[in-house]
């Protein structure tokens, strides 16, 4: 079983005011629970919470610099690699983890390698490119021994997970995750009854559930948030972990459209998350999916399919039997990150429309509303 390295700090030597400084884009702003932040940012975190007609509150981190919760992860974890001297990053990813470790890379000025599946969405190639990212598209079963061969004699710094039993990640991923849980917090002014998380390897859930763990730590919140995992139901290597009472599970994956969280292996971490707040793992079909992301974007938030989990699993859970919903407080569901990321996106055209007033009328009267 492989256990991901923890980070633990003096709490008692946090800063008294840390937790009523202004409100500001940048990890910078919880630099005393942090690791150190070696590499410049591009003004991440601060992301809105959104509140539905229902009183649900959504956590919108497509806001973010390459637009979604990635960029946390990627702030301190190239920190890392900067602060070693490493001569570049690479990592395994053919969505957002690419996308904002060529950012944050680019940044600090390192080169950086992503391995990215052959299929991954040419929208997110695209954006990976742009940051002057080599995007290395070989079979996903060849990965870590390439990568561990660019590890070796580049000297690069691995900013993902290359474990093969059980997902690891990068040690200070969480540190920047658990700022999801601070923001939320100064938002609210208080705990929410419970949080819903998109979850794949599980580090956002586990960095979520840290930063609530911690404000207990800090003697400013006495309890956290009951956490749920959100994953598709085509596989869920989570919610089976905890059903068998395993640190960790792979599990076969079937055909979904939430790439970003389609996993076949999990880790110890989204167990401690679960176990820890008194929450559950659920899983989402991609059609309770779709209807979630719908709900967001009548709302006005674009996302994209794996991002709508959090909010189809809120859903799902309400509606089961004998679960009428959370009554106690606030409710909050996880967003993390932005339509544009979607493998359908940009693939459809929409051919031009007859000029004539009939039609533009028919299609106005269409709208919802």
């Amino acid at each position: 079983m492989a256990y991901p390295l923890e980070v633990d700090y003096a709490y008692d030597r946090v800063p008294a005011d840390l937790f009523g400084r202004p409100a500001a884009h940048g990890l910078e702003r919880w630099a005393p629970l942090l690791p150190p932040l070696a590499a410049p940012g591009l003004g991440e975190g601060n992301t809105p919470l959104v509140q539905l007609a229902d009183g649900v509150h959504v956590k919108d981190e497509s806001r973010n610099p390459t637009w979604s919760h990635k960029d946390r992860l990627n702030r301190v974890a190239v920190s890392a690699a900067k602060a070693s001297g490493a001569r570049g990053v690479v990592v395994a990813s053919s969505g957002n983890h690419g996308a904002a470790a060529a950012a944050y890379a680019a940044r600090a000025g390192l080169p950086c390698a992503v391995f990215a599946s052959p299929d991954a969405p040419p929208a997110v190639a695209s954006f990976v490119r742009a940051y002057g990212a080599a995007v290395l598209t070989v079979p996903r079963e060849s990965v870590p021994a390439l990568a561990r061969r660019v590890i070796e004699e580049f000297g690069y710094h691995p900013v993902s997970s290359f474990t093969e039993t059980a997902h690891t990640g990068h040690p200070f991923g969480p540190e920047g995750y658990k700022t999801v849980a601070y923001e939320i917090f100064l938002d609210l002014g208080e705990v929410p009854e419970a949080v819903y998380v998109p979850t794949g390897y599980g580090e956002l859930l586990f960095g979520v559930w840290k930063g609530f763990h911690e404000l207990t730590l800090l003697g400013l919140a006495d309890r956290t948030p009951r956490l749920y995992a959100c994953e598709p139901a085509a596989g869920g290597p989570l919610a089976t972990a905890l059903r068998t009472g395993r640190p960790a599970t792979r599990v076969p994956v079937g055909p979904t459209e939430a790439y970003g969280i389609s996993c076949a292996v999990g880790g110890y971490r989204g167990v401690v998350a679960v176990r820890e707040s008194g929450g559950a793992a659920l899983t989402v079909t991609d059609e309770q999916m779709a209807a979630a992301r719908a709900e967001l974007a009548g709302q006005g938030m674009w996302v994209e399919l794996s991002s709508a989990a959090g909010l189809a699993g809120l859903r799902a859970h309400r509606d089961a039997a004998g679960r009428p919903g959370e009554a106690a407080g606030p409710v909050v569901c996880v967003a993390t990150s932005s339509g544009f990321k979607d493998s359908a996106t940009g693939t459809r055209s929409y051919p031009p429309m007859a000029a004539d007033w009939d039609t533009v009328a028919a299609a106005l009267r269409d709208l919802p509303g």
